[in-house]
């Protein structure tokens, strides 16, 4: 494996708290990002425009973004799922905004109220409008791998929703396996399929280690050229709306296997590890990842 370095964007403070049955704070909220951010990680997604009835670990979205460290280089990214919520991570001052577009009618009907075709439409008028606002906007496909509700998930329907995004302005897509079902071959084939649709946008990914092909899923994205990868301090996270969804990949524990492998992150694991455990205390429960368990090698 070559030495080129991996972006990693840490996606705790959103999808790693949206699942949990313990709200946190907005000041504890706080400090996780800003652990991340003295860890070295210079891209997070710190939170989400979602109705907080729905999702009440995401309540204060506005609160956050106006505590946040600015002038570090860190790009704060907001998750919106319709042009309400693009308003609100627009006036709140968010860096990026990343929408979620499901690959399958039975989520994205569940999740969003909409067709996947219906939730393309909104991704089209909120990526017109960001790019008129001057703010990024990247597009995650998710359920890319399979769906709780649908089962397989056809390529070709991955392949078609990321050539739309890209087409309507996405300078991102990345592939989520919400649930945790694909394999490191699926993770080969549809970065293949999608890079020849993409239109030149930066492919990323985002995997949870439901039945434990997280890493090997993150290994294989990065053998097929992928340079940006989703990951979540101690492991935690989920999808609310799907049935037993389990955590993201651990951050810790990625940039110990990228380390490992003469891959550069800018990343220090061993004070993600400390951030994992410190979030394990807040949230009552301990960490699915390992790092922080078993130490680093060689010992320091």
């Amino acid at each position: 494996m070559d030495a080129e370095r991996v972006e990693v964007v840490e996606v705790g403070p959103r999808d790693g708290l949206q699942n949990e049955s313990r709200v946190l704070s907005v000041d504890d909220r706080l400090e996780l990002i800003g652990r991340a951010v003295a860890a070295g990680v210079r891209r997070i997604e710190a939170v989400s425009f979602v109705n907080p009835a729905r999702v009440p670990q995401m309540a204060g979205a506005e609160e956050v973004m106006a505590g946040v460290r600015r002038g570090a280089g860190v790009s704060y990214i907001g998750l919106v799922l319709n042009r309400r919520g693009l308003d609100r991570a627009l006036a709140a001052g968010v860096d990026e905004v990343n929408v979620a577009v499901p690959a399958t009618d039975g989520f994205c009907v569940r999740n969003q109220g909409r067709t996947v075709d219906e939730m393309l439409d909104v991704f089209e008028d909120v990526a017109a409008a960001a790019r008129e606002a001057g703010t990024p906007v990247s597009a995650t496909v998710s359920t890319a791998f399979g769906c709780p509700f649908d089962g397989e998930t056809p390529p070709e329907r991955v392949v078609e929703v990321a050539r739309r995004a890209a087409e309507a302005g996405a300078v991102e897509v990345a592939l989520a396996d919400t649930i945790g079902v694909g394999v490191p071959a699926q993770v080969v084939d549809l970065v293949r399929r999608v890079r020849a649709v993409a239109d030149g946008a930066v492919l990323r990914c985002h995997f949870h280690n439901t039945r434990n092909t997280g890493y090997a899923n993150a290994l294989a994205a990065h053998g097929a050229g992928v340079r940006v990868l989703d990951a979540s301090a101690g492991g935690f996270g989920g999808c609310p709306f799907a049935p037993a969804a389990t955590g993201n990949i651990a951050t810790e524990d990625l940039l110990y296997m990228l380390h490992r492998s003469g891959v550069a992150t800018g990343v220090d694991a061993g004070a993600i590890a400390r951030t994992g455990a410190w979030l394990g205390s807040r949230l009552g429960k301990e960490p699915p990842a390992l790092l922080g368990r078993a130490g680093g090698f060689p010992a320091s």
